[in-house]
């Protein structure tokens, strides 16, 4: 089993920057694959950034291209999502995932085993 712990959520302005951590426990040597994805209210889970744990190649959904950053700390088992430029569709609850496979369905929420509790951004106009 692996757990995970959302954390850095809350209100912003547009054009305003956020950083969120997600915190890996337990079996972490498993998770291949670590991503986040976002729900906004009435809308699909829809993914948002992932990376590879090794060698820590990263992937994005076009509509957050050049305005968020996923990085990782090996050492400290932790995944974090640097926003920036943020806009008010960018308001959702942020969840963080992990694959233990070795896939290339990394977009899709069915390619991962664990998920976070979510953590609330709301980015203000």
């Amino acid at each position: 089993q692996v757990q995970l712990a959302e954390s850095g959520g809350g209100l912003v302005q547009a054009g305003g920057s956020l950083r969120l951590s997600c915190a890996a426990s337990g079996r972490t040597y498993s998770r291949n694959t670590m991503g986040w994805f976002r729900q906004a209210p009435g809308k699909e889970r829809n993914f948002v950034t992932a990376i590879r744990w090794s060698p820590g190649r990263t992937y994005y959904a076009d509509s957050v291209k050049g305005r968020f950053t996923i990085s990782r700390d090996n050492a400290k088992n932790t995944v974090y999502l640097q926003m920036n430029s943020l806009r008010p569709e960018d308001t959702a609850v942020y969840y963080c995932a992990a694959a233990t496979a070795y896939g290339s369905d990394l977009e899709y929420a069915r390619y991962y085993d664990y998920w976070g509790q979510g953590t609330q951004v709301t980015v203000s106009s």
